[in-house]
């Protein structure tokens, strides 16, 4: 299953077993949405790899020469001397 469908699934989930809960401003405007902390941190892993999986999607796209992590992190350190 894709990250993005997962996401959307979770989300899915978790409100049709839970009951939307804001924090709202003195006018009643909502300003905040209460989640479960579990759940806020399942939210945090996917897209903290919907974003790795964007940033490979630029880099595939870019063009850009491929080299292997070691020889990048050779030259990385090579260049700081």
């Amino acid at each position: 299953m894709g990250i993005r469908r997962r996401i959307l699934q979770r989300l899915e989930v978790f409100m049709a077993g839970h009951e939307e809960q804001y924090v709202v401003d003195k006018n009643g405007n909502r300003v905040s949405v209460v989640l479960d902390v579990e759940e806020y941190q399942k939210l945090l892993q996917d897209l903290e790899e919907l974003d790795s999986i964007r940033a490979y999607d630029r880099a595939k796209a870019s063009g850009d020469q491929v080299i292997p992590f070691e020889q990048a992190a050779t030259e990385i350190e090579t260049n700081r001397k």
